[in-house]
């Protein structure tokens, strides 16, 4: 095998093209040598592949972590009015959009006039940067809801958020950036915001860049447009710093949102749910739990959530609760207790961290004729083996019992065991009982070729100390 031909330049990480089929071998960094850098300097070839793989590193760094996102708001700014309330008991309304050079509007001197000058303030600052006072009533006909901004944010800053998670904003202030107003390092909030978008409205400006600085250092520069035919909004993650630079000329207007995160249930990375149980609900859930201390109890759940319980365990299902399912799980979470999903079939239940895989042993002898098939149909199996029934069919037909016993040695197997063999008690309405409940199937082909299911259900299971 040939020896690859030498770098022109040595003294250069050699450029590569990741691939899982190539050896990672790490280089011993070469000792500096003035006269190498002096000689290579002078290469107009070497500066350029230099400024060249610079320029691709600071793209791949940028785009493996993004911490601000801006764009346009789709809407009319002359469509756009805020209504506000002075502390005299006053209410005004202010239109856009503004150019305050050509015509002041009364409106925004009676605003002006009502903010409060922020805490810090350059000493080289010509006038006071202003915010309009939090206890006063201000609101905007810009609704965030309206606009497909927060999809767009959570898209781009956090695209790895838990499925059943969704953002919400909060409106949070108005600030005021007169022309000469110094520029002021805002410090990372002290909130449970995720994130903040900070909305440029239509009034004309110059100068005023918003500067973001996530945490490695890196900054970001947004000029806000400033143009009166134009809202832009940016996004930017909680644990950034961002500036405002010195207005030249017109005024800055911003409304900032905080961004928060919410699910439908308490299991997410914030547990801070969207919904409540009832008081009712509550009222019919404590004096079981109350009668079920010192037990393990077990409720099935009704949804059908459309998972391969062979390919996912079954906490998997938590943030995608649905109906009374997410309802009794969240009211268990009030009281301080710990439930777990578990999947279950014929009398047996999988460990909380397995999924149900079950294998053929040996695809010629009959036993194993069913595959993953049903656990129902009547048994007269060893003792301490739970009888076999409920609505767990894999096919139109009942098992026999030979195929019963084989597909019975393959749960166990599996990691199952009988819930006869646990603590665990399962609660069902005696008149209702089954009732409705979750039928997952795991779809598997039988030893014969024949294309079954196995019907797998939920069980909500948690102690009760």
């Amino acid at each position: 095998m040939s020896s690859p031909a030498p770098s022109r330049y040595p003294d250069l990480p050699p450029a590569r093209t990741q691939s899982l089929s190539e050896f990672e071998v790490e280089q011993r960094r070469q000792p500096f040598s003035p006269t190498k850098s002096r000689r290579r300097g002078s290469d107009p070839e070497h500066d350029k592949e230099i400024a060249y793989r610079s320029a691709i590193a600071a793209v791949i760094s940028a785009k493996a972590r993004p911490f601000a996102v801006s764009g346009r708001v789709p809407m009319d700014p002359a469509h756009l009015t805020l209504f506000f309330r002075t502390q005299s008991g006053i209410s005004h309304s202010l239109d856009f959009p503004i150019d305050v050079d050509v015509d002041m509007p009364p409106a925004l001197d009676v605003l002006i006039a009502s903010c409060l000058p922020h805490a810090q303030m350059s000493e080289y600052a010509e006038c006071e940067t202003l915010f309009y006072p939090p206890n006063l009533p201000l609101t905007a006909t810009l609704e965030l809801a309206n606009h497909p901004i927060l999809e767009a944010v959570r898209n781009s800053l956090f695209p790895a958020l838990p499925v059943g998670h969704y953002l919400t904003a909060i409106r949070d202030k108005l600030e005021v950036w007169p022309a000469g107003g110094g520029s002021i390092i805002q410090p990372r909030p002290l909130d449970t915001r995720i994130a903040t978008i900070l909305i440029t409205l239509p009034v004309k400006f110059k100068g005023g860049s918003l500067i973001v600085r996530g945490t490695e250092g890196i900054e970001e520069r947004f000029s806000g447009r400033g143009r009166p035919g134009e809202l832009e909004w940016t996004a930017f993650m909680s644990d950034c710093e961002h500036e405002m630079q010195t207005v030249r000329s017109g005024c800055k207007m911003t409304i900032s949102y905080a961004v928060q995160v919410k699910s439908f249930g308490p299991a997410g990375i914030q547990p801070d749910p969207l919904i409540t149980p009832s008081d009712a609900f509550l009222d019919n859930l404590s004096p079981l739990l109350n009668m079920s201390r010192g037990k393990s109890i077990a409720f099935y759940l009704s949804g059908g959530y459309g998972v391969n319980p062979g390919e996912v365990v079954a906490e998997s299902l938590v943030p995608n609760l649905k109906g009374g399912d997410s309802i009794l799980y969240h009211a268990l979470k009030l009281y301080k207790l710990a439930p777990e999903l578990r999947w279950t079939a014929g009398g047996y239940i999988w460990p909380v961290d397995q999924t149900v895989e079950i294998g053929l042993e040996n695809p010629e002898s009959p036993t194993t004729s069913v595959g993953r098939g049903s656990l129902s149909g009547s048994s007269n199996g060893s003792r301490g083996m739970p009888p076999l029934r409920g609505p767990f069919s894999s096919s139109a037909s009942e098992p026999g019992e030979e195929e019963l016993e084989g597909l019975r040695a393959r749960v166990l197997k599996s990691g199952a065991i009988p819930i006869t063999d646990t603590d665990i008690r399962i609660l069902s309405d005696q008149i209702a009982f089954p009732g409705v409940i979750a039928r997952e199937k795991v779809p598997f082909v039988s030893s014969v070729g024949d294309m079954e299911k196995l019907v797998v259900n939920v069980l909500l299971v948690v102690y009760v100390p």
